[in-house]
């Protein structure tokens, strides 16, 4: 409320100030302070906005109610339970991050599930590392797959040994307690097994041992206790039973499950274009359907056959779960977010998700403020839930297949054609698929619980690749936007929800108000003072502070989140100048995967220079205004940023690392240049050999017997 009241009386304020430029005739200042006024408008509607949508948030935990384990899992009760697909899309990943990731998958509790893991790679790799990555990436498939059908086949046995006996009557309820009592003793030591195997090298494998292995191994435990103290007092017969019959399945489903893998490339009629859209894209339209692969024009082809003779039978699925490579699942992702897809009030959900939770206790500074940013917009994303205005976050979602095939669409790629259900003109799909699935009709739902963790870059360069993806594409999508908003009826109805999505679309214009307002204050600090900008920002800050503790972190990472935030800004007008570019020619940004290999990734020079010529003009705009008797109050706020800008580039950039990043990409451009130059004249030099005439040749004299 303070934000938006000193907000307005600024705005009241400055319009009467360009008023009286105007009418001295001023016009060159008066643009001048339009143009701050804008800006300084534009950063008020995101402050107060972010306000909004995080007091939204604590409204919906006000409602929020927790669904009993009991409600959970009825879903053993069911005799066809909706099945569930879970793919994981990975392109060249490191074998053990895949690992985690795939098990953590495959340890989501559900009683129809499988994991498929749809490898990237390029199929027949010239190099040889490349070739023995592709097979330790097939093999461990297989390897946990194996892992996964021994320890199902046990538990399956023991399910159906108690049929057997519930069949003949023979059932003693205090026995089969003792018995599941064991058995469930038995899972959690197979879990802790796994986790004494498992090396704790950093913090992700942390993660991995405490909430993927340890905790499922806990609760097991603590199951197994309350098994043994029901079979001291087994109460009515009837309930018991049934409540007996449904740990058995839960015990037989909890290793029920398929990893497979699957390779688009390998066939010459599937998408081949460099995207994780289009990785998915290809296996989800392979649902439900018999193939075989046959040889035909350019290479291997996949074609529809019948079921008898078909090679690569692909289930059906109701559901899908996307996982990034790098992210993990909680073992009851699935089953909360199916048991709400799953209630009558919630049959127009398309996609219900628990945005991802950065991976907490990283020793990189740059990793763990990084998180921090993306773990504050948490509340906002689930603030905005409240109006239906929240995006799908691709790092994982569980999708409703009947709304992806709702937008489907059959478009041509090297003459095949190939479905797209998830929309790939930009290079933020998730963003512009839920535009499309929204102007349908669906919605988009956030569980306000934490269920998932996904790996952050862990050095500036792997961030600046990330964050320019991100931050390319949200502005191509307005006009979509603006065409929903303006269509069909109750459009008075759907603001609130346009205003919130507006606000995520339009982040990356927030960096273009931002960098003016820090590098060219307001020309008259006198009758605008400093006062207004800092009454807007400071609750806004104090409020971003407190939703850093609740996750974890410290009150002094809020200076480090805002340098990096300025950092960033270059970052961020670079994807935007390419969303641009794109409007404008047509022609698709590349997509670019963010690095994650061991050691640092070169930061282009662009984003070394673009923060030392934005910090020079803070100080020569800071010492201008200043001068001029622009009041010490924009003074200090210019001193400020520049100090947090130098910081960042001294802290995440790194002075030495910059200097080695500049000199190396200068020697690779040099390089470049000179073989152009060498080629150049090599066939300068060829084309002259070419233009030269030949002497002519003096005929010889034969006889006449060589001639016949």
């Amino acid at each position: 409320m303070v934000s938006l009241l000193t907000s307005s009386a600024a705005l009241y304020l400055l319009v009467g100030i360009i008023c009286d430029r105007f009418h001295s005739s001023h016009i060159a200042l008066a643009a001048l302070e339009t143009f701050f006024a804008l800006n300084f408008a534009f950063l008020t509607y995101r402050i107060t906005t972010y306000q909004f949508n995080r007091l939204s948030f604590f409204r919906r935990l006000l409602r929020h109610r927790e669904a009993t384990r009991d409600e959970l899992e009825s879903v053993y009760d069911q005799e066809h339970p909706s099945s569930l697909a879970i793919l994981v899309p990975s392109f060249c990943e490191e074998v053990r991050v895949l690992q985690m990731t795939l098990m953590s998958a495959a340890l989501s509790e559900y009683p129809d599930r499988r994991v498929v893991l749809l490898i990237d790679n390029p199929p027949n790799p010239s190099e040889e590392a490349k070739q023995r990555e592709l097979n330790a990436t097939r093999d461990l498939v297989r390897t946990l797959d194996a892992l996964f059908r021994a320890e199902h086949a046990f538990y399956a046995a023991q399910q159906t040994a108690f049929e057997g006996r519930r069949v003949a009557g023979c059932v003693d309820l205090k026995a089969e307690s003792r018995r599941l009592a064991k058995l469930y003793r038995r899972a959690a030591r197979w879990l802790e097994e796994q986790a004494e195997g498992w090396e704790r090298a950093d913090h992700y494998d942390a993660l991995y041992i405490d909430r993927i292995l340890l905790e499922p191994a806990k609760a097991h435990r603590a199951r197994a206790d309350e098994l043994e103290g029901k079979s001291r007092n087994p109460g009515r017969r009837s309930a018991d039973l049934l409540h007996i019959a449904r740990e058995y399945t839960r015990l037989a489903k909890l290793f029920s499950v398929r990893l497979t893998s699957f390779e688009r490339k390998r066939f010459v009629n599937l998408s081949h274009a460099s995207n994780k859209a289009m990785n998915l894209n290809s296996y989800l339209g392979l649902l439900g359907r018999s193939l075989r692969e046959v040889v035909g024009p350019g290479g291997l082809h996949l074609e529809e056959c019948d079921p008898k003779i078909a090679q690569l039978s692909v289930r059906d699925a109701d559901y899908v779960i996307t996982l990034d490579a790098d992210s993990m699942l909680l073992s009851d992702y699935a089953l909360q977010l199916t048991h709400i897809m799953s209630q009558p009030e919630c049959a127009r959900y398309a996609v219900v998700q628990s945005p991802f939770t950065a991976v907490p206790g990283s020793t990189s500074l740059i990793e763990r403020i990084a998180g921090a940013q993306t773990d504050v917009q948490w509340f906002s994303t689930q603030g905005s839930t409240l109006y239906q205005g929240s995006f799908w976050v691709g790092a994982n979602a569980l999708l409703r297949r009947a709304a992806l095939e709702d937008i489907c669409e059959t478009v041509y790629e090297r003459g095949f054609a190939v479905k797209r259900y998830i929309h790939d003109r930009t290079l933020v799909e998730d963003t512009e698929s839920s535009v499309d699935l929204v102007g349908r009709g669906w919605q988009i739902y956030c569980h306000p619980e934490r269920l998932s963790y996904t790996a952050t870059p862990g050095n500036f360069g792997a961030l600046v690749i990330q964050r320019r993806r991100w931050s390319n594409g949200p502005v191509l999508i307005l006009s979509k936007l603006l065409r929903y908003a303006a269509s069909g009826p109750g459009r008075l109805a759907r603001i609130p929800e346009i205003v919130l999505r507006l606000y995520t679309l339009t982040a990356v214009l927030g960096s273009a108000s931002v960098l003016f307002i820090i590098s060219v204050p307001f020309p008259d600090g006198r009758r605008f003072p400093a006062f207004f900008l800092l009454a807007c920002v400071l609750p806004y800050y104090w409020l971003f502070c407190r939703d850093l503790i609740s996750c974890g972190y410290q009150w002094w990472d809020l200076p480090r989140v805002h340098a990096m935030d300025l950092l960033l800004i270059p970052v961020n007008l670079t994807g935007l100048l390419q969303s641009l570019r794109q409007g404008i020619t047509g022609r698709q940004s590349p997509f670019t995967r963010t690095p994650k290999i061991p050691g640092r990734t070169i930061v282009p020079p662009v984003h070394v220079v673009m923060p030392l010529l934005i910090f020079t003009g803070i100080v020569l705009w800071t010492v201008q205004v200043m001068r001029n008797g622009g009041g010490f109050g924009y003074g200090i706020y210019g001193v400020l940023n520049g100090c947090y800008l130098l910081y960042g580039i001294v802290t995440y950039i790194q002075l030495k690392f910059a200097a080695q990043d500049v000199a190396a990409v200068v020697a690779v451009r040099a390089v470049s240049v000179a073989e152009r130059m060498r080629l150049r004249r090599s066939e300068e030099a060829r084309m002259e050999n070419d233009l030269e005439v030949p002497e002519p040749e003096i005929p010889r004299q034969i006889s006449p017997e060589a001639a016949s």
